[in-house]
C-alpha cells in the first residue's frame, strides 16, 4: 500500500489490517512441528526464514495471477513458486521447498496438490511431464513447454512425498504415469551411455542441451541404480582436471566451456563421483565465492539461491560442513536477509554476481520474487545434513543419523512423520571436537548412526543397552541395525 499526502497538516490511518492468507490449512501459523536451533544465530535465522518463505508460497488453488489459477487439485493449499510472482506449480521449486516444508511445518498437502496439478498434464503420447503447471501449460490449446530436468524433478517429487508420508496408495495412483515418464527419460540415452538432452528449458540457466552434466546427474539420482557405465563415460567426456570441475556439456558451444554450479553440485548429491572427486568439486565451487554468494555461470552473471541450495548439500556430502555453514551465513544472512534492499524475513529468487538485484534471465527487474520457495534449501539441509536426521524409507521406517557440525558447537533439530517424532541434540567440545548428544527415533523403526573419527572411544547407549560400531572405516564409526528409541552419545 502506498499513501501520498500532498498538503500540509497531519494524516492518521486507523484500523489498518492485512488479510493474511498464507498456508491456509494451518490454523496456527506458528505451530511448527519441526525446529532448529544451533550456536549460530545466522543459521537459526535462515532456517526459520526458509520455513516462513514456504508458508508464503502455500496458497488457495483458486487464487493465481493474471493468467489464471495454478491448476486442478483435490483441495487446498497448493505449493507455488512465489507469493507475488508466477503463482504457478514448478516441480524444480518443489524439490527444494518440499523437504524444507517437511522439516519445518510438515504441511505436506500443498506438495501433493502440486503434484496432482502436474501429473494431470502429462503428455499421454510419449510420457513427458510439463515444465510448469497451468496456465503456463494448457493441453486444450496445445501449449506444452518441456524441460528435461523438470520432468525428472516431478518424478523425484513423487518419491519425496512418499518418503515423507509413507502414502503408498498415493504413489500407486500415479505408478503407471511414473513408469511412462521414466521410460521416456531412459529413451534419451544414446550410444555414449548418457542422456542426450534436446530441450533448452531448465531453471533459467543458459546452454541446456547435449550430454549435460546436470541433467545426467539428476537422471542418475532418479534411477538410483544403473547408469554406472554412463557415469564412467561422463567422467571421461566432461571432467576438467585443470579446474577440478565438470564441463557443462559436449555439444552446446555457448555453454560447453562453462563449469556449472548445478551439475557439479548434483554430481556429488547423486553419488556420481568418488570421494576424491567430490572433494575436488567442493574446492572448485568454493574458489568461486564472492561477497554476495556462489555464482551459477550456466545462467550468466547470476547468483541463484536455487542452484546454491544444491551446493550447500554438496559441501556437506563432500565432508566440508563448515563450507556449507559459511556459505549459508554470508550469502543467505549477510546479503539475502540483511541487505537493506531485502525483506529481512523471506528469501529472494536470484540476483547478479556483483550484488545488484537484477536477475540475468529476466529483462524486467520488478519480476524478481522476494519470497521464493526455491531459495529455501538451507532449511532442509541444516536438518538433514547438519543435525544429521535423514529418513531413508517411507515416513522414516528406516533412517540414518549422521551429524555434521562444522564450525558450530551445538545444534538441536527435529521433525514429525506419521510414525512419530525424530529429534537430535548435539554439542561439540574440546580441541579434538568430541561429539556428545542424544537422538530419538520412533519405536518400531530402525536405522544407522554414523559418527566422525573424532568419536573413537565414544559411548553410545540405546533402548537395548550399550551399542558398538558394526564397522569402522577411515576412522568413521557406523552403528547399524539400531531400533527406534532414545540414544545417548557420550564422548570419552
Amino acid at each position: 500500500m502506498s499513501v501520498w499526502h500532498n498538503s500540509t497538516g497531519s494524516l492518521r490511518l486507523t484500523d489498518l489490517a492485512v488479510n493474511f492468507t498464507a498456508a491456509p490449512d494451518m490454523a496456527d501459523l506458528q505451530a511448527y512441528t519441526g525446529y532448529f536451533e544451533s550456536s549460530s544465530v545466522k543459521l537459526n535465522r535462515v532456517w526459520y526464514a526458509g520455513a516462513y518463505t514456504n508458508q508464503l508460497c502455500l496458497i488457495e488453488p483458486v487464487y493465481g495471477n493474471a493468467l489464471g489459477a495454478p491448476g486442478q487439485t483435490d483441495g487446498s493449499p497448493v505449493l507455488i513458486d512465489g507469493a507475488k510472482r508466477d503463482r504457478l506449480v514448478w516441480p524444480g521449486d518443489i524439490f527444494i521447498s518440499g523437504p524444507s516444508i517437511f522439516v519445518s511445518t510438515n504441511d505436506l498437502d500443498g506438495i501433493r496438490n502440486g503434484l496432482d496439478s502436474l501429473m494431470i498434464l502429462q503428455n499421454r503420447t510419449d510420457g513427458r511431464l510439463p515444465w510448469a503447471g497451468v496456465p503456463f501449460t494448457d493441453l486444450a490449446t496445445g501449449r506444452f513447454q518441456f524441460s528435461f530436468t523438470y520432468h525428472l524433478y516431478t518424478l523425484i517429487d513423487l518419491y519425496d512425498y512418499y518418503l515423507f508420508t509413507g502414502d503408498l496408495d498415493y504413489v500407486r495412483g500415479y505408478w503407471d504415469q511414473y513408469k511412462f515418464g521414466l521410460a521416456w527419460a531412459l529413451g534419451t540415452i544414446d550410444a555414449s551411455g548418457m542422456a542426450n538432452v534436446t530441450s533448452t528449458n531448465d531453471w533459467l540457466r543458459s546452454g541446456m542441451g547435449g550430454h549435460n552434466v546436470e541433467a545426467n546427474a539428476i537422471l542418475y539420482y532418479t534411477l538410483h541404480t544403473g547408469l554406472e557405465l554412463a557415469a564412467a563415460i561422463g567422467d571421461d567426456i566432461l571432467w576438467d582436471p585443470a579446474q577440478g570441475l565438470f564441463f557443462d556439456n559436449d555439444t552446446v558451444q555457448t555453454n560447453a566451456s562453462v563449469h556449472p554450479q548445478d551439475g557439479n553440485s548434483w554430481a556429488i548429491i547423486s553419488g556420481l563421483v568418488t570421494q576424491d572427486r567430490a572433494i575436488s568439486i567442493s574446492n572448485g565451487l568454493m574458489a568461486r565465492w564472492n561477497p554476495y554468494g556462489s555464482p551459477a555461470p550456466e545462467a550468466g552473471p547470476t547468483i541463484s539461491p536455487f542452484a546454491s541450495g544444491f551446493e550447500v548439500q554438496a559441501h556437506y556430502l563432500a565432508g566440508f560442513p563448515e563450507r556449507s555453514e559459511n556459505l549459508i551465513e554470508f550469502m543467505w544472512v549477510d546479503f539475502m536477509l540483511d541487505d537493506p534492499r531485502m525483506t529481512n524475513s523471506s528469501l529472494i529468487e536470484g540476483y547478479s554476481t556483483d550484488g545488484p538485484l537484477h536477475y540475468a534471465p529476466y529483462d524486467n527487474d520488478a519480476r524478481v520474487s522476494h519470497a521464493h520457495g526455491w531459495a529455501t534449501g538451507p532449511t532442509s539441509a541444516l536438518t538433514f545434513l547438519g543435525a544429521g536426521i535423514r529418513v531413508l524409507s517411507a515416513a522414516g521406517q528406516t533412517w540414518e543419523i549422521q551429524p555434521r557440525l562444522g564450525n558450530i558447537t551445538a545444534v538441536a533439530a527435529g521433525f514429525e512423520t506419521p510414525l512419530g517424532s525424530f529429534s537430535a541434540n548435539w554439542t561439540v567440545s574440546g580441541q579434538d571436537g568430541a561429539l556428545s548428544g542424544t537422538f530419538v527415533a520412533p519405536e518400531g523403526t530402525s536405522g544407522t548412526l554414523v559418527l566422525p573419527s573424532a568419536a573413537n572411544g565414544t559411548r553410545v547407549e540405546g533402548p537395548e543397552g550399550r551399542c558398538y560400531p558394526s564397522t569402522i572405516e577411515g576412522g568413521v564409526l557406523r552403528y547399524g541395525d539400531l531400533c527406534g528409541g532414545l540414544y545417548v552419545v557420550v564422548a570419552s
